[in-house]
């Protein structure tokens, strides 16, 4: 490579170094290929070629998103192979919502510094995330930008786009009174409310690397770290079976906030309480922040990263399709009549 720019380096920005952090990378990128994948990473474009066998009309779904605020949390905890699966989570679940397989992903990392090897940790989470939601990462960009970003901070977000046929497209006009809602379990606390839990464990002045007897000798920084949960997989599984009416993907604003978005005016999630399975770690959020439950389930997702509306009698066999394919699945309420959204109760 002859390109090399003296006067660029001396105004902060090391083209060399994006060509050694695209080297570095490759081997990453290499284990999302998929058969539509076309192009090799580093063309003006991705290329993926769409198999349309068994889909009537196609319609394409995307999604777009960014980690936000955890990334505080990689720099303090200068750990940065997880935040690119929380990039990844955050489009792919959304897109699973329609009923869509999720077919690739582009990321867009900015950076104040680039660190070719930091570059790769990041990209290294990014494909992690694609193979775990069986997308391709057919391109990015890496852009350096001193003195807009602190060199050792950066920024990261994502774009990705499946397809649905479009009489799969999930249909909300089919919810009922008596339908029942299934959780599908969170691992911590995503990737949303970030603003908060900086604020609550004061994450900039404090020791977050020191282990808490509460979350089982884990510290705060590696609980919090947790990636994202992709639903993907256990999903597509689930439509292939069942009748499923309506997806929610749990993000900022909680239950309040995204569940009545898949439900049709007129009716209501019923959700039990007592039913929710809360992660420890909300616990300790909403102890030491003081924060009213109200609140924490208009924040947090608070141990259910996705619910499910399916008729009462697929109930059981959804249940024990996504049992099968990895998820702790279970009935946290039904719909009921009314135009309250949600109500917990």
């Amino acid at each position: 490579m002859k390109s090399y720019s003296e006067s660029y380096k001396a105004a902060g920005v090391d083209i060399t170094a994006g060509y050694r952090a695209v080297e570095l990378m490759k081997a990453h990128i290499a284990r999302t290929i998929t058969s539509g994948a076309l192009s090799d990473v580093g063309g003006f474009g991705g290329l993926f070629e769409l198999d349309l066998t068994g889909i009537e009309k196609p319609v394409l779904v995307s999604g777009t998103d960014g980690v936000g605020t955890k990334l505080k949390l990689a720099f303090i905890m200068d750990k940065h192979d997880t935040v690119g699966i929380d990039c990844v989570a955050m489009c792919v679940n959304d897109i699973i919502c329609c009923g869509a397989k999720p077919l690739f992903f582009l990321d867009y990392i900015a950076v104040g510094k680039n660190f070719p090897e930091k570059v790769a940790e990041i990209v290294s989470g990014v494909a992690e995330g694609c193979v775990q939601a069986g997308a391709a990462l057919i391109g990015g960009e890496t852009a350096e930008m001193p003195g807009f970003y602190p060199e050792n901070e950066y920024d990261l977000a994502g774009f990705s786009v499946g397809v649905v046929d479009k009489s799969k497209i999930l249909d909300n006009s089919k919810i009922k009174e008596g339908d029942i809602i299934i959780a599908l379990p969170s691992s911590g606390v995503h990737s949303n409310g970030f603003s908060l839990v900086r604020k609550v464990f004061d994450v900039e002045n404090s020791d977050i690397k020191l282990p808490v007897a509460e979350l089982g000798g884990k510290s705060v920084g590696e609980t919090l770290l947790t990636p994202t949960k992709i639903y993907v997989k256990p999903m597509l599984a689930l439509f292939e079976k069942i009748t499923v009416k309506a997806v929610s993907h749990i993000t900022g604003g909680g239950f309040y906030e995204n569940i009545p978005r898949s439900i049709p005016g007129g009716y209501t999630a019923k959700i039990d309480r007592k039913s929710i399975k809360v992660l420890t770690i909300f616990d300790v959020i909403a102890k030491k922040g003081d924060i009213p439950e109200r609140d924490m389930f208009n924040t947090y997702n608070m141990g259910v990263g996705m619910s499910i509306v399916v008729s009462k009698e697929d109930a059981d066999k959804a249940i024990e399709i996504l049992c099968a394919n990895g998820e702790d699945a279970y009935i946290i309420g039904e719909i009921t009549k009314s135009d309250e959204g949600v109500i917990l109760c």
